[in-house]
């Protein structure tokens, strides 16, 4: 005799796996078209063609366009779209557990470094376009904020392991990594100016225990 539960469950596990590789699909599609040609000249029909689904689904999924690009940047952010904060995965356990404030550092200059390189592009249509519309100005002071948490951090860590020069106050170590954490400052370094990435997340390490330690 069929087990009617098991089915069940096994068709909403179908369905699951189904809509998370749509999700997958619209968030790969809308990624090319925001970098390829901003926020402003990407429709969410160009999205719902590029990833082979309809408007409607595209919509469902997402609501609206400023939403899509957020999810578009946290997907490239965190390099999945697992629901795991950044603070909460494996790289930052592995900081944590680095006994110096170098090793500290240059495990957030790998990580930082992986992020700008899937994420920069995506982060600067948002601040680009914040002036003009009122939600994307919402998505640009979120990533604003998470970008001071993520500087706070790499602070406090440091500060911990007594990696923090006399007299430098906590606020300006926050302002000066939260600078060097600036997407135009890698897009800059990494395009015009030619620096490959690996250059970037050496230059990001030595700078900030020049500047803090």
């Amino acid at each position: 005799m069929e087990d009617r539960g098991s089915h069940r469950r096994y068709q909403s596990a179908q369905r699951q796996q189904q809509a998370q590789q749509t999700r997958a699909r619209i968030v790969a599609a809308a990624t090319g078209q925001f970098l390829a040609a901003g926020y402003a000249g990407t429709t969410v029909k160009a999205v719902a063609v590029a990833a082979g689904v309809s408007v409607p689904t595209v919509e469902a999924a997402f609501g609206t366009k400023a939403r899509l690009l957020k999810a578009a940047i946290d997907v490239a952010t965190a390099g999945d779209d697992e629901p795991v904060a950044m603070l909460d995965r494996a790289w930052a356990r592995r900081a944590q557990a680095a006994p110096d404030g170098g090793g500290f550092v240059a495990e957030f200059a790998d990580v930082l470094t992986a992020s700008a390189q899937r994420a920069a592009g995506l982060v600067l249509a948002v601040l680009d376009v914040a002036p003009l519309d009122e939600e994307i100005a919402a998505v640009a002071d979120q990533l604003t904020a998470q970008r001071e948490v993520m500087a706070a951090w790499l602070v406090d860590g440091l500060a911990r392991r007594g990696s923090l020069r006399d007299g430098l106050g906590r606020t300006e170590a926050v302002d000066t990594v939260w600078l060097l954490m600036d997407p135009a400052v890698f897009t800059r370094l990494t395009g015009p100016r030619g620096w490959p990435a690996a250059r970037f997340r050496v230059w990001f390490a030595d700078a900030v225990l020049r500047l803090l330690a």
